[in-house]
């Protein structure tokens, strides 16, 4: 008897493992990422490097990248959030919670978006 498959062609059991396997790598990079940000608030002032940062081309192209997947990211939630309240709880915090709360985000959603993404 061939096995179950999920409409991405992989078997039901190995579909489950990955997706457990990307929610775990997410939450680790997560959980990485922001203790960065706490050791960068705990290290020095937000103002001086800030003003570092746009002082120069590609702290300017760096930010610039960062807000146009802030808004890539809540695009995506626009279009996948049934719910006009649950889309802006996710999408309103992102400028100031950047890219740990997409991730949180994604790792709580991932297997309903790949649901969404591979049905016929």
């Amino acid at each position: 008897m061939l096995p179950v498959r999920e409409p991405s062609g992989w078997p039901v059991q190995e579909g489950d493992r990955i997706m457990r396997a990307l929610q775990l790598l997410l939450a680790v990079l997560a959980l990485g990422f922001a203790g960065m940000i706490v050791y960068a608030i705990a290290d020095g002032s937000f103002s001086q490097a800030g003003s570092w940062l746009i002082s120069q081309p590609w702290g300017q192209v760096t930010l610039a990248d960062l807000y146009f997947g802030f808004v890539l990211s809540a695009l995506v939630i626009w279009w996948f959030e049934r719910r006009l309240a649950v889309a802006l709880f996710w999408i309103l915090p992102i400028p100031f919670l950047g890219n740990v709360w997409t991730a949180i985000w994604f790792i709580l959603r991932l297997p309903l978006l790949r649901e969404r993404l591979t049905r016929r």
